[in-house]
């Protein structure tokens, strides 16, 4: 079975930007959260999968990057969704390794794993790296 383009984009619009997915149950459809709050933006060096899993980046000072559940967080289009600002994770101090996924997460440290997706391109963090991802970088499609 598979969800028509209205519900692909009604169900992201509901979890990214915390608008309201109409016409669910009662007349005011399914509501959105009373606080937005975040996702978060993980690194990987192993890919997850639909299970989770996968390993997470262990370099100095890495740390999940906090997105709003925002319009100005996420930009939803049809059935994609990608970041809406750069999103910048702190100054590698020390380690060496290379990313190649990301995953949106529900927790600053452990919570859910939403989605997942490799990274366009491979990088190398090691020492003095910054890694940034420019606006809509980092996408996943709800299918």
């Amino acid at each position: 079975m598979s969800k028509t383009n209205l519900h692909e984009t009604a169900y992201l619009t509901l979890l990214y930007n915390n608008v309201d997915f109409a016409n669910i149950g009662d007349a005011a459809g399914l509501q959105n959260s009373a606080a937005a709050g975040s996702f978060f933006i993980a690194l990987f060096t192993a890919a997850p999968g639909e299970a989770g899993g996968g390993t997470e980046a262990t370099f100095g000072a890495y740390a999940r990057q906090a997105v709003a559940r925002t319009a100005g967080g996420w930009t939803v289009a049809g059935n994609n969704v990608s970041n809406a600002a750069e999103i910048t994770f702190p100054e590698a101090t020390s380690g060496s390794e290379t990313v190649t996924h990301f995953a949106i997460m529900t927790a600053i440290t452990s919570g859910d794993m939403l989605n997942f997706a490799a990274l366009d391109t491979s990088r190398l963090v090691t020492t003095g790296v910054t890694v940034k991802y420019s606006i809509g970088a980092l996408d996943v499609t709800e299918d």
